[in-house]
């Protein structure tokens, strides 16, 4: 292999077909060649992946990157580079900015923040100016610009006349909308799930019916419009089941789940730590059941981090004063094989994070009009793009929020060690990072 540049050894290859043990190697930006053994070239960098498993590199659906507006929480730079340590190649801001991303200038800005990231980052724009529920965003100029995902997360579309004209218009553009699912009456004040544990603790619940009647609206919706939703971050029984249901009459939904709605429950808020509350909250040990069911089901198409960090002095305040969101980037996958490789393998656990997750991002083929993005979510073969994730299923990552790449520490794994981690990351042919560390 004289023309290879850099030679991933010792490591299992995960396929759409299962798993073999290959060495790979890259040119520049692609895979030229996988077989038993490969003896590397004279000046070619060696990634030793003894005993790990090489997928694709993972593409996160639901990434709050913050900038512009909240950069003392994190910036693009700081969270693509915690998303790189987590084994992500690319992740999808969300545009609950400030400005929001609900125009091509602010999205041209924040993909120009992108450019030298050690992950790709592409755009989500918002559903309706200034995420105000209350007029269209210019999708047209968004989706010229290659925006593919739309969303006002953070806040649901209320209006549902608006959100039907808001689907037909997605419909004719070709992009798809993504739907944060919360009816704001039914959740309004509450900090938590409502439950046996608001009860106790004296804390203004949030009920499951608060995000399952918003899932409820917008199957129907789909229905009368045609046009595909995404349902973010599902965290009920009961939302899992109307999407199940959606799915067995052909309906064009798909839907994501976060590490800690697969994970946590409302009983971890026992001791008011603001660190544990999130939107939307966690929920009971039966819905956590739920969601883990949807994932190893394929109700559930992806896994999505919702990374939300927020500087310390917003968390440093009463739990129901404080903002929700917890960081995900660089401990989702080692959760997610934790939970989940019980049940599924590990070419269902990468599909999980990286090829649908690209597939709803429409981020499978390369794009010229979004600033240079490359083809994500794999398979790894010859040819295509060498974004890569290095998973060591033997080793395990223990949580210290001190050493986090984010800006913030608002993690409510501190001190939890997780099964697996993640040891050397590739992007377009780059080792970005390499035995857990960034390498710039």
């Amino acid at each position: 292999m004289a023309d290879a540049t850099l030679v991933i050894r010792g490591g299992s290859v995960v396929g759409p077909e299962g798993v073999r043990r290959l060495d790979v190697a890259i040119n520049g930006s692609a895979i030229v060649e996988l077989a038993d053994s490969i003896d590397p070239p004279s000046g070619a960098t060696v990634l030793n992946a003894s005993g790990c498993l090489v997928g694709p590199g993972l593409v996160d659906l639901h990434t709050h990157l913050r900038q512009p507006g909240r950069e003392e929480a994190e910036t693009v730079e700081s969270g693509a580079r915690a998303a790189a340590l987590g084994g992500y190649t690319a992740v999808v801001a969300m545009p609950n900015t400030d400005p929001a991303i609900d125009s091509a200038g602010v999205a041209r800005d924040v993909l120009a923040l992108g450019r030298d990231a050690l992950a790709d980052v592409a755009v989500a724009g918002a559903i309706t100016v200034g995420r105000a529920g209350t007029a269209l965003a210019p999708m047209g100029e968004l989706a010229a610009l290659g925006v593919q995902l739309f969303t006002d997360d953070g806040a649901g579309v209320q209006d549902g006349a608006l959100m039907r004209r808001a689907l037909d218009y997605a419909k004719g553009l070709g992009v798809t909308l993504a739907q944060h699912c919360e009816d704001e009456c039914l959740a309004a004040g509450g900090a938590m799930h409502e439950g046996c544990w608001s009860s106790r603790l004296g804390l203004p619940g949030i009920p499951a019916a608060a995000e399952e009647l918003m899932v409820a609206r917008d199957i129907q919706l789909v229905r009368l419009t045609g046009a595909p939703v995404h349902f973010l971050h599902l965290s009920t029984a009961g939302s899992v089941e109307l999407v199940r249901r959606a799915k067995a009459e052909g309906l064009p939904v798909t839907a994501e789940a976060a590490p800690h709605h697969m994970l946590l429950t409302h009983a971890e808020v026992a001791g008011y730590d603001p660190v544990f509350k999130v939107n939307p909250p966690l929920r009971t040990d039966d819905d956590v059941a739920a969601v883990v069911a949807g994932l190893c089901d394929g109700t559930i198409d992806a896994i999505a981090t919702d990374h939300a960090p927020h500087a310390p002095e917003c968390k440093d305040v009463p739990f129901d004063q404080a903002p929700p969101g917890m960081l995900g980037l660089q401990t989702a996958l080692p959760i997610a094989w934790e939970v989940l490789s019980p049940a599924l393998s590990p070419e269902r656990i990468f599909a999980l994070m990286s090829v649908q997750p690209a597939t709803i991002a429409r981020l499978r083929v390369t794009d010229n009009r979004v600033a240079g993005h490359s083809a994500q979510g794999g398979p790894l073969e010859v040819g295509a793009t060498a974004n890569v994730c290095v998973f060591d299923p033997t080793s395990s990552t223990v949580v210290d929020p001190a050493r986090l790449a984010s800006r913030s520490r608002n993690t409510p794994y501190a001190g939890r060690t997780f099964t697996g981690a993640v040891r050397h990351t590739v992007r377009r042919g780059e080792p970005v990072v390499i035995d857990a560390v960034a390498q710039r």
